[in-house]
């Protein structure tokens, strides 16, 4: 499927535009947003395409992001490995644990299926809680090295190399959904979605395609799990196995448009200044007041608009664009 010239342009003007946005703002703050907008849509990215093409609703991804958080922070400590093979390695790790309980819970569906994942992500949770190896509830420093250095994934003079690192992430998830949207599988994943039973008609193996999504969702969630950790240099089971987290992801992708390659991107850009920018107007005392801005946003767009933020700018365009 041939993309318009337009979409083409406008693509690549975005990217230019995020390519020079560090020079044109030097400043910590401005940067550390769009790198926590980057690694956000990334990971509603990942989510999308379990949830937004294949129709499963997570709501335990980050089980994944805590597991790759967790294994390069350990390669990292315990054998003095790259975070970089560590991140491979948390991704392999993500990728394996989603095959086994995606065995078993997709058998379930709908709002069954979503409950399961909340459970596995709490039982996951609590076992790396108790689990002493692996720091318990104390959680887990990363070695800090200088001086600053690619190869150690730390950069502390400036949050320019991390800028540009979470955009690569970022742009490695867009372009694996939008090579997806156009496969064979991307295909027999919106089948899946639309109706189960007609796609297993035609000869669809659906069991064999949702663990495919999951794999792949899993993968590249586990990857911004090893970025955070490196960027943060600290984990513990509260900060990257929460509850709370995998509903964030599902709500940047819901607000953007699930099932739309934009719309994690969108949602993200909206979502995560709006946190900070509360934060900081409440003295770190507006996390609550996010829940509830968040919470009414998607009451919002469900009501005019539930594709989201990218039907209601399609819409709006088609609008503007009559005489």
């Amino acid at each position: 499927m041939a993309v318009p010239t337009g979409k083409w342009i406008a693509s690549g003007l975005l990217l230019l535009m995020l390519l020079a946005f560090p020079f044109a703002f030097p400043l910590p703050h401005p940067r550390h947003v769009m790198i926590m907008i980057f690694l956000y849509a990334m990971l509603a990215q990942a989510w999308n395409i379990l949830a937004g093409y294949c129709g499963q609703i997570s709501l335990g991804h980050a089980i994944f992001f805590g597991l790759g958080a967790y294994t390069s922070t350990v390669l990292v400590r315990q054998a003095a490995i790259s975070p970089w093979i560590g991140m491979v390695a948390g991704a392999a790790v993500a990728v394996i644990v989603s095959q086994v309980i995606g065995f078993p819970v997709f058998r379930l569906r709908g709002h069954y299926f979503a409950i399961a994942t909340i459970a596995l992500g709490e039982i996951i949770q609590t076992l790396f809680i108790n689990w002493d190896w692996a720091g318990g509830a104390r959680g887990l420093f990363v070695p800090i090295k200088r001086p600053d250095s690619v190869l150690h994934l730390q950069f502390h003079t400036s949050k320019q190399s991390y800028y540009f690192i979470a955009l690569g992430l970022l742009a490695l998830a867009f372009l694996l959904t939008w090579r997806l949207e156009r496969s064979r599988a991307g295909y027999y994943f919106r089948a899946i979605r639309e109706d189960q039973e007609v796609a297993a008609s035609l000869g669809i193996n659906v069991a064999r395609y949702k663990q495919l999504a999951m794999g792949i969702s899993a993968g590249l969630t586990a990857l911004g799990g090893t970025f955070y950790a490196q960027y943060i240099l600290f984990i513990d089971p509260e900060s990257v196995f929460p509850l709370s987290l995998s509903i964030l992801i599902c709500l940047v992708a819901v607000l953007g448009g699930v099932g739309t390659l934009w719309g994690p991107l969108l949602g993200a850009a909206v979502l995560v200044p709006l946190s900070e920018g509360t934060r900081i107007l409440l003295g770190g005392g507006g996390k609550a007041l996010d829940l509830l801005i968040y919470g009414g946003l998607i009451v919002v767009i469900s009501v005019a608009q539930p594709g989201g933020l990218i039907a209601l700018l399609g819409r709006w365009s088609r609008r503007t664009s009559v005489p």
